[in-house]
Order: C-alpha cells, then structure tokens, then sequence
C-alpha cells in the first residue's frame, strides 16, 4: 500500500521540529554563558566517565596493543566509509556541489575498488575526505551552536549538533545487516576502535587539564566552529564571542577635572 501523503512528510515534519526546538532551546544559551546546562552536563560527564574507566579504556586499551595497525586502519576506513556519502549530501546542502561530487565519488571508489571502505584508495587520487555533518550544514544556515551538552555514552554536543544526532546514528555498516549478534558485534567494535583512537589524546587531556570537563568543552566549542568556518573563523570575533575572557571595563567618556597642582598621571608622564 502506497503510504499517505501525510505520512511521507513525517520525517520532513520531524527534521523541522527538531530545528525549531534547537533554535528555541539555544536562546537560553549565550556566548558569555554558553554551558547553561552545567550541572546536568557534569553529572553525565562523571557518568560517562565512569563507565570508560571502568569497561571501555581498559578493553581499547588490549585492542589497540594486540590488534595490528593495519588492521585498526583498516577498521577505521570501514567505519568512516559511508560517513562521505552523508557528507555529499551535506555538501550539497550548503551549496558546494562540486565538493559533493568528490565525496559521492571517494565513497564509491573504496567501497568499490577499496573493498567495502577497508583501504582508502581514493585519498591518493585527490579524493580528500570533507567530513561534513548536519550541524555543520545548520551552522553554514546561520544557525547558532545553542547550548553545551553532554550526553549518556554519546558525550559532547550542542544543541545544533544534536538534531542532527538520531539520522547520524542510523549511518552506520550496522544499520544494514540484520542478525542481530552482528549488529551488536559490529557495534562493539566500532566503540572500541573509535576509543583506541583517542587513547594518546584522553591520556594528554588527564596529565595536563586542571579540570577536564572544562578542556573538553572549550575543545568541543573551539572545534567546532572552526569545521563551521572550515577552519578559517572569523579573526573580527565579537567580545561576545570569547566567553573565556572577561570584559574590559569602560573608561569613562572624560577625565574628571583635577587640580592644576595635581601630578599627572604616570602613563602620561611616561609618553613625555
């Protein structure tokens, strides 16, 4: 049965809700405070935390030592592979189709002639990978990042980023096979793979951060506005912009009148 009319718009219907509650949602959030949600946030990165400590550094940590770089290079390219396809789209939907034409063409040419993704045949043909995602399209539409979260397992976002979260987690290889032992299986590894990734760089964060929820954040934040701006963000950044910095006080229109006898300011004594 052919579905309604009605109910082929649904998805469309939904993207827009989702785009509107980000915009409605983020109003909350400013550049001077863009962590509104820090309470939540922390408790959820403590919980996050816990369970990499806990089960996932420590089984990355075995699979990063006793499985071959090759193949975790390998492993990545596989996972990374339908990640260009979505790219194009996203590419296309910012007005650069040329460059979705080179991601539509670099996802074809390795899962073809690369073997499912397995070995990236295309990065020496000139087929550079963009990397583009829906919150990166959303922030070239001139939607703001909104606020900070951090979510169960899934861990830093913004509100921006995360519309675009339930499409970007059905794009993955294990979205397309259906027993379900190798759903999971697929899942695992690529969790794994993904953490083993980043072993070198959580170890730097931990020896040199004062507080790590606040590195991560500001990293995330910094990180993805320059994707936004491909990373050449604007050097005229509003005051607004860098909430990390505190506003200087306004000096006042004129100096308020003093006695001739009075010294002069040293700063003026020091021009003469």
């Amino acid at each position: 049965m052919t579905p309604a009319p009605a109910a082929a718009g649904r998805p469309l219907a939904r993207l827009a809700a989702c785009v509107v509650l980000a915009l409605t949602l983020g109003a909350c959030a400013t550049a001077q405070r863009p962590d509104p949600l820090e309470p939540w946030n922390r408790k959820v990165y403590a919980f996050n935390d816990a369970v990499d400590v806990a089960v996932i550094r420590p089984v990355a940590t075995v699979y990063r030592d006793r499985v071959p770089e090759p193949v975790r290079t390998a492993t990545t390219n596989f996972f990374a592979n339908i990640q260009d396809a979505w790219s194009a789209v996203n590419l296309v939907l910012q007005g650069r189709p040329a460059d979705g034409l080179s991601d539509l063409l670099r996802f074809g040419t390795n899962s073809v002639f690369g073997v499912l993704g397995l070995f990236d045949v295309a990065t020496p043909l000139g087929l550079e990978r963009h990397g583009e995602d829906f919150g990166q399209t959303l922030g070239k539409w001139g939607v703001g990042p909104g606020a900070y979260i951090v979510w169960p397992i899934l861990g830093p976002s913004s509100l921006r980023d995360s519309v675009g979260l339930p499409l970007e987690m059905q794009l993955t290889p294990e979205t397309w096979v259906s027993p379900e032992a190798l759903r999971y299986s697929l899942t695992g590894v690529r969790v794994v793979n993904t953490r083993a990734n980043l072993l070198q760089a959580s170890r730097l964060l931990g020896d040199v951060a004062l507080d790590p929820y606040v590195s991560v954040r500001d990293f995330y934040l910094q990180r993805r506005r320059s994707l936004v701006y491909d990373g050449n963000p604007p050097d005229d950044a509003q005051p607004e912009e860098r909430w990390d910095e505190p506003e200087a006080p306004a000096e006042p229109a004129s100096a308020p009148d003093r006695p001739a006898s009075a010294p002069a300011p040293a700063a003026s004594a020091a021009s003469k």
